[in-house]
């Protein structure tokens, strides 16, 4: 690594990969509050976030692990499980007066049918208003869990979030 007067060091999550400034300050700007899909091996998590000038703040937010309780026996990081959290977390969000957002989807590629975007529609479900393009959401079969068999359980599931949030 150069060490000359006129070399400039990155900062530290750009160096590391984690962070692309230009995008963030542009969703900054919007002054809305970012919405962020996270995912693990194991669990989704959907945040409602705002910025702080001390750091940013968690507004609302939802994980795939909390659909345990409304009966929700399959993993917790498939596309009906993505699109469950972004419901609750959209309700959530609503509840906070939180009415709209933009979606952040980090470093990762827009890939059409993902986990990310299935939370997205959950959101939008909700009634969360964030701007989208229409042709990049999962089918309503993978939606309703038709690939893992699950379909009259996200009925149910989906029955019981609704008469929760109401």
């Amino acid at each position: 690594m150069a060490m000359d007067a006129r070399h400039r060091v990155p900062f530290r999550r750009r160096r590391e990969g984690k962070t692309d400034y230009r995008a963030r300050l542009a969703l900054l700007k919007s002054n809305l509050p970012r919405v962020i899909v996270r995912r693990s091996l194991r669990n989704i998590q959907v945040q409602f976030i705002e910025f702080d000038m001390k750091g940013d703040r968690v507004r609302a937010a939802a994980e795939a692990t909390e659909l345990k309780k409304f009966g929700w026996a399959h993993s917790a990081c498939n596309v009906p499980a993505a699109y469950m959290t972004g419901f609750i977390a959209g309700k959530r969000a609503i509840q906070k007066g939180i009415g709209k957002a933009v979606f952040d989807l980090g470093l990762r590629r827009p890939t059409k049918g993902n986990r990310s975007f299935a939370a997205l529609k959950g959101m939008l479900d909700a009634g969360v208003e964030i701007p989208h393009g229409g042709k990049i959401f999962p089918t309503e079969d993978r939606i309703k869990g038709a690939h893992i068999n699950a379909e009259e359980e996200f009925e149910k599931v989906m029955a019981s979030l609704k008469e929760a949030f109401q």
